[in-house]
């Protein structure tokens, strides 16, 4: 099935794949949370998105969660030269591919949380935060995974992993976070943001170490190297702002224009009461 078509960590595929992951369903976070807000925002709307549609758009978004998951532990398990899910050679006396069974853990945990999504918006008697508890229980194993993860590799390796590490337990801190201030925007953006430089920063390591023109990795002794991606890091977290502001100022005036379009005259009987509010408050 796999034959000819290695997805392991250790190459540019390995690491565009959870990259890809990551940074979809940070676009689509930024755009949910954005939705809940400008919903609560727009009292109009209460007939064009309901509560029934966004516990449908969950329940999708667990499936498509656990599916990434499968495809990411299949790949890692089922590749040319992959464990095929042994563990331990008893013949040869050692353990198999390692790493792989490492990466097979990260997303075993992503789609413990999916399933939890499905479960969440489906059986009613349990609480919804259950969700963000095992989303952030997912991060802060996929960051003691990564943290181990590098043992005996280059210099330029270690720092690479070592700020998506940085960046995997601050995104499981600010999730855990939204535990105690729910429908916060400003936390769940903040946690979008976050989860889409993780994506960018998967890609980014997969060109640096596994370049896919076929030519010559960055040279890992190189501290000239280490000190361009520190500015990189930055310049790919100032971009994560920019996605997110511009999926902000979409979907808000996607909502808006909806609401204008379907009932003008309710917006229009708003406007004046709130002006009518307005000037009272000035009296």
């Amino acid at each position: 099935m796999f034959s000819g078509f290695k997805v392991t960590m250790g190459s540019f595929k390995g690491h565009a794949l959870p990259g890809s992951f990551f940074f979809i369903m940070g676009t689509w976070w930024a755009i949910k949370s954005i939705l809940k807000y400008s919903c609560r925002k727009q009292k109009q709307t209460s007939y064009l998105v309901s509560k029934a549609l966004f516990c449908r758009l969950e329940i999708t978004e667990g499936i498509i969660i656990i599916c990434m998951a499968l495809t990411g532990m299949v790949g890692e398990q089922f590749i040319v030269g992959g464990p095929h899910l042994t563990l331990y050679n008893y013949k040869a006396g050692h353990w198999v591919q390692l790493l792989s069974w490492h990466h097979c853990t990260m997303y075993f945990f992503f789609g413990l949380m999916g399933m939890t999504n499905i479960l969440c918006n489906t059986i009613t008697s349990l609480p919804a935060s259950l969700t963000k508890l095992m989303m952030a229980n997912a991060l802060f194993v996929e960051g003691f995974i990564f943290y181990n993860h590098t043992h005996g590799r280059e210099m330029l390796d270690i720092f690479v992993h070592q700020l998506l590490v940085l960046v995997i337990l601050l995104t499981g801190l600010i999730t855990f976070l939204e535990l105690f201030a729910r429908s916060n925007l400003t936390l769940e953006l903040l946690r979008s943001s976050f989860i889409l430089l993780q994506g960018n920063w998967f890609w980014q390591i997969g060109f640096v170490l596994y370049p896919p023109s076929g030519g010559p990795a960055w040279d890992a002794t190189d501290h000239d190297n280490i000190m361009f991606l520190t500015i990189c890091f930055v310049w790919h977290y100032a971009l994560t702002f920019i996605i997110v502001g511009m999926i902000y100022a979409f979907v808000t005036w996607l909502v808006k224009s909806r609401v204008n379009r379907f009932c003008p005259s309710e917006v229009g009987l708003l406007k004046n009461a709130e002006r009518e509010q307005e000037s009272e408050e000035e009296m």
